[in-house]
């Protein structure tokens, strides 16, 4: 496999790489890392293998348009939000493509309206969480995202941000129970409504 000599590189090098050349080849290898992950979110939300494999190349055609145009700092989570919100338009169109007097006779049933109701919560979570995010302080916000999104270790965000070992446990520990206040304000806010 040609992405096998590249694994020593971080998501974060290649992008830099390509932000340095232009290069596409940069991307290709980047995209390939995460090709299954796509392929599982796109399954998630579509429930068609053919339609998923069609909507990761769809994908992959958005990213490198989009990474043309645009500086992206953490490339899994804007990956995923990209690929989900590819998935959520299919499923608009989709939805708009059936006539009416058909959609009212179909009834989902109990377990399928259960998983509808299950996505989206998590699809609100991940909504929340990503808003969250912003309301952290700079350096929590840097270490929370380190550690969770781009599953980096308390060695590795210590060398990239300069933080000492304690103050990278603590920025996590103190973000994460932020974001979680945060959350459950958010979230009780919203069922008072």
């Amino acid at each position: 496999m040609a992405g096998d000599k590249y694994n020593h590189i971080t998501d974060q090098e290649l992008l830099e790489k390509f932000y340095a050349d232009h290069n596409n080849e940069w991307l290709g290898i980047l995209l390939q890392r995460y090709t299954l992950l796509l392929l599982g979110v796109c399954m998630k939300y579509l429930k068609n293998e053919e339609e998923a494999k069609d909507s990761v190349q769809q994908v992959f055609l958005k990213v490198i348009q989009e990474l043309h145009k645009y500086k992206v700092e953490y490339f899994k989570s804007w990956l995923y939000m990209v690929a989900k919100n590819h998935c959520l338009m299919k499923l608009r169109d989709r939805q708009g493509k059936i006539p009416a007097e058909l959609t009212e006779k179909i009834t989902a049933t109990p377990e399928e309206e259960t998983d509808r109701q299950a996505l989206l919560q998590n699809d609100h979570t991940l909504n929340l969480m990503e808003a969250g995010l912003k309301e952290l302080n700079r350096e929590q916000q840097q270490c929370v995202t380190l550690f969770y999104l781009e599953k980096k270790s308390y060695q590795e965000i210590t060398e990239e941000t300069g933080f000492s070992m304690l103050q990278v446990k603590s920025y996590i520990q103190n973000g994460k129970r932020n974001l979680k206040i945060w959350i459950e304000r958010k979230l009780n806010e919203k069922a008072d409504r």
